[in-house]
């Protein structure tokens, strides 16, 4: 059985996010991305503290496929480094999680452009 993950990306743009997200769902590599505009990112990048406006996004999703979503944000996304975490979901309503595991399934992803 497939373990449920939710993987957060930030994205620069409401643009970036959107394209990301419709990607990550039509290539079910995801079955639901939610965006979450307004996030405020402070880092160290390049040696310097940073502080960026952005957008992030909550992919739910299965551990199987962590491995081609980092590989396909990195096609779509504008970073250098894009930020892609993965935390695993340790419980929920079973239909939920069902469904969830059905739409975001290893044989069924789609093909990478």
């Amino acid at each position: 059985m497939s373990k449920e993950v939710v993987i957060f990306i930030t994205a620069g743009s409401q643009a970036e996010a959107e394209k990301i997200a419709r990607r990550l769902v039509e290539e079910k590599f995801a079955a639901c991305v939610n965006i979450i505009p307004g996030a405020v990112s402070v880092f160290r990048w390049e040696g310097k503290v940073n502080q960026e406006n952005e957008v992030l996004l909550i992919v739910k999703s299965v551990a199987e496929l962590l491995e081609k979503v980092v590989d396909r944000v990195k096609q779509l996304h504008s970073y250098q480094v894009p930020e892609v975490i993965a935390l695993p979901i340790i419980g929920g309503a079973p239909d939920y999680l069902k469904w969830l595991r059905e739409e975001s399934s290893v044989g069924r992803a789609g093909n990478q452009e």
